[in-house]
Protein backbone atom coordinates (compact mmCIF):
# COMPACT_ATOMS: atom_id res chain seq x y z
CA UNK A 1 0.00 0.00 0.00
CA UNK A 2 1.54 3.10 -1.20
CA UNK A 3 0.52 6.11 1.48
CA UNK A 4 0.97 10.35 0.24
CA UNK A 5 1.56 12.41 2.73
CA UNK A 6 -1.44 13.92 3.82
CA UNK A 7 -1.31 18.16 3.81
CA UNK A 8 -0.89 18.91 7.38
CA UNK A 9 1.72 16.57 7.95
CA UNK A 10 3.45 17.71 4.46
CA UNK A 11 3.63 21.43 6.24
CA UNK A 12 5.52 19.64 8.89
CA UNK A 13 8.79 19.71 7.19
CA UNK A 14 9.06 23.56 7.42
CA UNK A 15 11.25 24.57 10.68
CA UNK A 16 9.89 23.99 13.54
CA UNK A 17 9.58 25.94 15.69
CA UNK A 18 12.61 26.56 18.42
CA UNK A 19 10.65 25.31 21.75
CA UNK A 20 10.16 21.78 19.71
CA UNK A 21 14.00 22.24 18.06
CA UNK A 22 15.05 22.10 21.33
CA UNK A 23 12.59 19.09 22.64
CA UNK A 24 14.21 16.68 19.70
CA UNK A 25 17.77 17.96 20.28
CA UNK A 26 17.65 16.96 24.00
CA UNK A 27 15.69 13.55 23.02
CA UNK A 28 18.89 13.03 20.90
CA UNK A 29 20.80 12.93 23.14
CA UNK A 30 18.76 11.24 25.70
CA UNK A 31 18.65 8.25 22.69
CA UNK A 32 22.84 8.54 23.06
CA UNK A 33 22.56 8.08 26.41
CA UNK A 34 20.28 4.87 25.77
CA UNK A 35 22.46 3.69 23.12
CA UNK A 36 25.73 3.72 25.81
CA UNK A 37 23.95 2.14 28.24
CA UNK A 38 23.07 -0.93 25.53
CA UNK A 39 26.38 -0.81 24.81
CA UNK A 40 28.07 -1.57 28.03
CA UNK A 41 25.34 -4.16 29.11
CA UNK A 42 25.91 -5.57 25.70
CA UNK A 43 29.71 -6.22 27.27
CA UNK A 44 29.04 -7.19 30.61
CA UNK A 45 26.32 -9.89 29.38
CA UNK A 46 26.24 -12.62 28.29
CA UNK A 47 25.63 -16.35 28.54
CA UNK A 48 28.84 -16.82 30.62
CA UNK A 49 28.05 -14.55 33.76
CA UNK A 50 31.80 -12.37 33.78
CA UNK A 51 32.23 -10.50 37.30
CA UNK A 52 32.53 -6.46 36.53
CA UNK A 53 36.40 -6.30 37.46
CA UNK A 54 36.61 -8.95 34.54
CA UNK A 55 34.59 -6.84 32.09
CA UNK A 56 36.91 -3.91 33.16
CA UNK A 57 40.46 -5.57 32.66
CA UNK A 58 39.63 -7.25 29.22
CA UNK A 59 38.63 -3.89 27.91
CA UNK A 60 41.75 -1.98 29.11
CA UNK A 61 44.21 -4.80 30.28
CA UNK A 62 43.89 -7.10 28.04
CA UNK A 63 46.46 -10.11 29.17
CA UNK A 64 45.30 -12.97 26.85
CA UNK A 65 43.13 -15.36 29.40
CA UNK A 66 40.01 -17.28 28.63
CA UNK A 67 38.01 -14.31 30.83
CA UNK A 68 39.97 -11.15 28.34
CA UNK A 69 39.41 -13.13 24.99
CA UNK A 70 35.39 -13.29 26.13
CA UNK A 71 34.97 -9.65 26.96
CA UNK A 72 36.98 -8.91 23.30
CA UNK A 73 34.18 -11.16 21.63
CA UNK A 74 31.47 -9.11 23.15
CA UNK A 75 33.43 -5.92 22.53
CA UNK A 76 33.31 -7.05 18.11
CA UNK A 77 30.09 -8.25 18.63
CA UNK A 78 28.50 -4.79 20.25
CA UNK A 79 30.55 -2.40 17.87
CA UNK A 80 29.14 -4.67 14.85
CA UNK A 81 25.70 -4.54 16.37
CA UNK A 82 26.46 -0.50 16.79
CA UNK A 83 27.24 -0.40 12.68
CA UNK A 84 24.28 -2.59 11.50
CA UNK A 85 21.52 -1.27 13.43
CA UNK A 86 22.54 2.12 12.59
CA UNK A 87 23.10 1.04 8.98
CA UNK A 88 19.53 -0.53 9.17
CA UNK A 89 18.06 1.90 10.64
CA UNK A 90 19.22 4.45 8.05
CA UNK A 91 17.96 2.70 5.06
CA UNK A 92 15.16 1.57 5.99
CA UNK A 93 14.12 5.43 6.79
CA UNK A 94 15.60 6.52 3.44
CA UNK A 95 13.67 3.39 1.75
CA UNK A 96 10.23 4.59 3.39
CA UNK A 97 10.69 8.13 2.12
CA UNK A 98 11.78 6.85 -1.22
CA UNK A 99 8.86 4.62 -1.51
CA UNK A 100 7.04 6.48 -0.04
CA UNK A 101 5.53 3.35 1.61
CA UNK A 102 5.48 3.29 5.40
CA UNK A 103 5.70 -0.21 5.04
CA UNK A 104 9.25 -0.52 3.39
CA UNK A 105 12.38 -2.69 4.09
CA UNK A 106 14.93 -4.17 2.44
CA UNK A 107 13.05 -7.00 1.77
CA UNK A 108 10.65 -4.34 0.09
CA UNK A 109 13.16 -4.20 -3.13
CA UNK A 110 14.69 -7.27 -2.89
CA UNK A 111 18.00 -6.49 -1.03
CA UNK A 112 18.12 -9.30 1.45
CA UNK A 113 17.12 -11.65 -1.35
CA UNK A 114 19.86 -10.33 -3.79
CA UNK A 115 22.34 -11.02 -0.28
CA UNK A 116 21.07 -14.36 0.36
CA UNK A 117 21.02 -15.59 -3.06
CA UNK A 118 24.29 -14.84 -3.71
CA UNK A 119 25.58 -16.28 -0.50
CA UNK A 120 23.94 -19.84 -1.06
CA UNK A 121 25.06 -19.39 -4.83
CA UNK A 122 28.65 -19.23 -3.32
CA UNK A 123 28.20 -22.00 -0.69
CA UNK A 124 26.62 -24.47 -3.48
CA UNK A 125 28.46 -23.41 -6.37
CA UNK A 126 31.81 -22.05 -5.56
CA UNK A 127 32.66 -24.14 -2.01
CA UNK A 128 33.02 -20.77 -0.31
CA UNK A 129 32.69 -22.10 3.70
CA UNK A 130 34.24 -18.94 5.61
CA UNK A 131 32.42 -15.82 7.23
CA UNK A 132 34.71 -13.88 5.60
CA UNK A 133 34.25 -14.98 2.35
CA UNK A 134 30.30 -14.71 2.47
CA UNK A 135 30.89 -10.76 3.49
CA UNK A 136 31.85 -10.10 0.07
CA UNK A 137 29.21 -12.54 -1.54
CA UNK A 138 26.27 -11.39 0.44
CA UNK A 139 27.56 -7.31 -0.37
CA UNK A 140 28.31 -8.16 -4.06
CA UNK A 141 24.48 -9.38 -4.29
CA UNK A 142 22.66 -6.78 -2.41
CA UNK A 143 24.69 -4.25 -5.06
CA UNK A 144 23.42 -6.49 -8.12
CA UNK A 145 19.81 -6.70 -7.24
CA UNK A 146 19.78 -2.88 -6.22
CA UNK A 147 21.10 -2.20 -9.19
CA UNK A 148 18.75 -4.41 -11.09
CA UNK A 149 15.61 -3.01 -9.26
CA UNK A 150 16.76 0.32 -10.21
CA UNK A 151 16.90 -0.65 -14.10
CA UNK A 152 13.70 -2.67 -14.07
CA UNK A 153 12.00 0.57 -11.78
CA UNK A 154 12.12 2.91 -14.99
CA UNK A 155 16.13 4.12 -14.13
CA UNK A 156 15.58 7.44 -14.98
CA UNK A 157 11.77 7.89 -14.57
CA UNK A 158 11.47 5.77 -11.12
CA UNK A 159 8.62 5.63 -9.53
CA UNK A 160 7.96 4.57 -6.13
CA UNK A 161 5.38 2.19 -7.39
CA UNK A 162 7.41 1.01 -10.25
CA UNK A 163 10.54 0.44 -7.59
CA UNK A 164 8.36 -1.39 -5.01
CA UNK A 165 6.98 -3.66 -7.79
CA UNK A 166 10.28 -4.40 -9.52
CA UNK A 167 11.88 -5.32 -5.93
CA UNK A 168 8.71 -7.22 -4.76
CA UNK A 169 9.28 -9.57 -8.50
CA UNK A 170 12.82 -10.16 -7.99
CA UNK A 171 12.37 -11.08 -3.88
CA UNK A 172 10.00 -13.71 -5.57
CA UNK A 173 12.28 -14.91 -8.21
CA UNK A 174 15.41 -15.44 -5.55
CA UNK A 175 13.25 -16.95 -2.76
CA UNK A 176 12.55 -19.45 -5.25
CA UNK A 177 15.88 -19.95 -6.61
CA UNK A 178 16.68 -20.28 -3.02
CA UNK A 179 14.73 -23.33 -2.20
CA UNK A 180 15.47 -24.91 -5.25
CA UNK A 181 19.15 -24.95 -4.19
CA UNK A 182 18.86 -25.39 -0.51
CA UNK A 183 16.71 -28.52 -1.31
CA UNK A 184 18.88 -29.92 -3.86
CA UNK A 185 22.46 -29.71 -1.61
CA UNK A 186 21.89 -30.88 2.06
CA UNK A 187 25.63 -28.67 3.09
CA UNK A 188 24.38 -25.70 1.79
CA UNK A 189 20.90 -25.49 3.87
CA UNK A 190 22.92 -26.67 6.60
CA UNK A 191 25.03 -23.51 6.45
CA UNK A 192 22.88 -21.48 5.06
CA UNK A 193 20.28 -22.04 8.23
CA UNK A 194 22.73 -20.32 10.34
CA UNK A 195 23.28 -17.40 8.26
CA UNK A 196 19.92 -16.52 7.36
CA UNK A 197 18.68 -16.31 11.09
CA UNK A 198 20.80 -13.49 11.62
CA UNK A 199 23.23 -13.04 13.92
CA UNK A 200 26.12 -11.23 15.91
CA UNK A 201 27.52 -13.98 17.18
CA UNK A 202 30.26 -14.50 14.63
CA UNK A 203 31.54 -10.72 14.66
CA UNK A 204 35.60 -10.19 14.75
CA UNK A 205 37.73 -7.45 14.27
CA UNK A 206 38.50 -8.35 10.55
CA UNK A 207 34.35 -8.62 9.34
CA UNK A 208 34.38 -5.35 10.88
CA UNK A 209 37.06 -3.28 9.06
CA UNK A 210 36.21 -5.10 5.82
CA UNK A 211 32.64 -3.43 6.06
CA UNK A 212 33.18 -0.29 7.97
CA UNK A 213 33.80 1.57 4.56
CA UNK A 214 30.70 0.51 3.79
CA UNK A 215 28.80 1.65 6.52
CA UNK A 216 30.43 5.01 7.10
CA UNK A 217 30.11 5.78 2.96
CA UNK A 218 26.22 4.64 3.04
CA UNK A 219 25.54 6.91 5.99
CA UNK A 220 27.31 10.27 5.00
CA UNK A 221 24.94 9.42 1.81
CA UNK A 222 21.68 8.66 3.84
CA UNK A 223 22.41 11.92 5.97
CA UNK A 224 22.50 14.29 3.00
CA UNK A 225 19.71 12.95 1.57
CA UNK A 226 17.36 14.51 4.08
CA UNK A 227 16.50 17.88 2.51
CA UNK A 228 15.86 16.60 -1.04
CA UNK A 229 13.94 13.48 0.24
CA UNK A 230 12.13 15.96 2.13
CA UNK A 231 11.16 18.00 -1.13
CA UNK A 232 10.02 14.75 -2.49
CA UNK A 233 7.67 13.86 0.40
CA UNK A 234 5.73 17.14 -0.90
CA UNK A 235 4.85 15.23 -4.31
CA UNK A 236 7.14 15.28 -7.23
CA UNK A 237 5.64 18.25 -8.84
CA UNK A 238 6.42 20.36 -5.64
CA UNK A 239 9.54 18.85 -5.30
CA UNK A 240 10.67 20.21 -8.54
CA UNK A 241 9.18 23.66 -7.91
CA UNK A 242 11.87 23.55 -4.92
CA UNK A 243 14.85 22.81 -7.38
CA UNK A 244 14.89 19.52 -6.23
CA UNK A 245 16.25 16.58 -9.31
CA UNK A 246 14.08 14.16 -8.53
CA UNK A 247 16.27 11.18 -10.35
CA UNK A 248 19.01 11.68 -9.09
CA UNK A 249 17.63 11.75 -5.16
CA UNK A 250 15.98 8.35 -6.32
CA UNK A 251 19.06 7.21 -7.79
CA UNK A 252 21.63 8.29 -4.84
CA UNK A 253 18.75 6.91 -2.49
CA UNK A 254 18.48 3.44 -3.39
CA UNK A 255 22.83 3.48 -4.10
CA UNK A 256 22.90 4.41 0.03
CA UNK A 257 20.26 1.74 1.05
CA UNK A 258 21.61 -0.65 -1.32
CA UNK A 259 25.20 -0.32 0.62
CA UNK A 260 23.46 0.22 4.21
CA UNK A 261 21.62 -3.30 3.69
CA UNK A 262 24.03 -5.23 2.28
CA UNK A 263 26.77 -4.36 4.10
CA UNK A 264 24.99 -4.98 7.21
CA UNK A 265 23.33 -8.36 5.66
CA UNK A 266 26.76 -9.56 4.57
CA UNK A 267 28.42 -9.14 8.08
CA UNK A 268 25.08 -10.45 10.13
CA UNK A 269 22.76 -11.97 7.70
CA UNK A 270 19.17 -10.86 7.33
CA UNK A 271 17.76 -9.11 10.10
CA UNK A 272 14.05 -8.30 10.29
CA UNK A 273 11.75 -5.65 11.47
CA UNK A 274 14.81 -3.59 12.49
CA UNK A 275 14.77 -0.97 9.46
CA UNK A 276 11.25 -1.32 9.37
CA UNK A 277 10.20 -0.77 12.88
CA UNK A 278 12.47 1.76 14.27
CA UNK A 279 11.21 4.49 11.55
CA UNK A 280 7.95 3.92 12.47
CA UNK A 281 8.73 4.59 15.90
CA UNK A 282 10.93 7.77 15.46
CA UNK A 283 8.87 9.07 12.95
CA UNK A 284 5.75 8.58 15.87
CA UNK A 285 7.70 11.74 18.07
CA UNK A 286 9.64 13.85 15.41
CA UNK A 287 7.31 14.06 12.77
CA UNK A 288 7.78 13.32 8.87
CA UNK A 289 11.06 15.79 8.91
CA UNK A 290 14.09 13.47 7.70
CA UNK A 291 16.43 16.00 9.39
CA UNK A 292 15.00 14.37 12.50
CA UNK A 293 14.06 10.53 11.88
CA UNK A 294 17.48 9.76 10.10
CA UNK A 295 19.56 10.87 13.25
CA UNK A 296 16.90 9.51 15.85
CA UNK A 297 16.99 6.10 13.40
CA UNK A 298 20.40 5.74 13.19
CA UNK A 299 20.91 6.19 17.16
CA UNK A 300 17.74 4.08 18.01
CA UNK A 301 17.78 1.23 15.67
CA UNK A 302 21.32 -0.08 17.29
CA UNK A 303 19.52 0.26 20.69
CA UNK A 304 16.89 -2.18 19.31
CA UNK A 305 19.63 -4.63 17.59
CA UNK A 306 21.52 -4.91 20.55
CA UNK A 307 19.02 -4.71 23.64
CA UNK A 308 17.65 -8.02 21.31
CA UNK A 309 21.08 -9.47 21.46
CA UNK A 310 21.32 -9.15 24.86
CA UNK A 311 17.69 -10.52 25.57
CA UNK A 312 18.53 -13.37 23.31
CA UNK A 313 21.67 -14.42 25.72
CA UNK A 314 19.64 -14.46 29.13
CA UNK A 315 16.92 -15.98 28.12
CA UNK A 316 18.48 -18.87 26.54
CA UNK A 317 21.17 -19.64 28.50
CA UNK A 318 24.01 -21.50 28.77
CA UNK A 319 23.58 -21.31 25.11
CA UNK A 320 21.93 -18.06 22.88
CA UNK A 321 18.84 -17.20 20.71
CA UNK A 322 20.17 -15.51 17.22
CA UNK A 323 19.22 -11.93 17.33
CA UNK A 324 17.22 -12.25 13.92
CA UNK A 325 15.09 -14.72 15.77
CA UNK A 326 14.33 -12.60 19.22
CA UNK A 327 13.83 -8.89 16.85
CA UNK A 328 11.32 -11.20 14.64
CA UNK A 329 9.57 -12.11 18.31
CA UNK A 330 9.33 -9.07 19.46
CA UNK A 331 9.19 -6.89 16.40
CA UNK A 332 5.77 -8.77 14.95
CA UNK A 333 3.62 -7.91 17.66
CA UNK A 334 4.75 -4.65 18.40
CA UNK A 335 4.51 -3.88 14.33
CA UNK A 336 1.16 -5.12 14.14
CA UNK A 337 0.14 -2.34 17.46
CA UNK A 338 1.90 0.28 14.94
CA UNK A 339 -0.04 -0.05 11.84
CA UNK A 340 -3.15 -0.07 13.37
CA UNK A 341 -2.16 3.61 14.80
CA UNK A 342 -3.00 5.82 12.17
CA UNK A 343 -0.72 8.88 13.11
CA UNK A 344 2.43 6.11 12.84
CA UNK A 345 1.20 4.28 9.60
CA UNK A 346 1.42 7.63 7.50
CA UNK A 347 4.29 9.21 6.03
Amino acid sequence: MLVDSPPEQRAETAPAPPKRQAIRAVGLLVSVVILVVVALASIAIGAKDLPLDQVWHGLFHDSGTYGDIVVGERLSRTVLGLLAGAALGLAGAVLQALTRNPLADPGLLGINAGASAAVVTAITFLGVTSLSGYVWFAFLGAAAVGALVWFLGGSRGATPVRLALAGTAISAALFGYLQAVMIMDDAALGRMRFWTVGSLSSATDDIIVEVLPFFAAGSVLALALARPLNAMEMGDDTAKALGANLNRTRALSMLAATVLCGAATAACGPIVFVGLMVPHIVRSFTGPDLRWILPYAAILSPVLLLGADVLGRIVARPSELQVGIVTAVLGGPVFIYLVRRRRTAQL
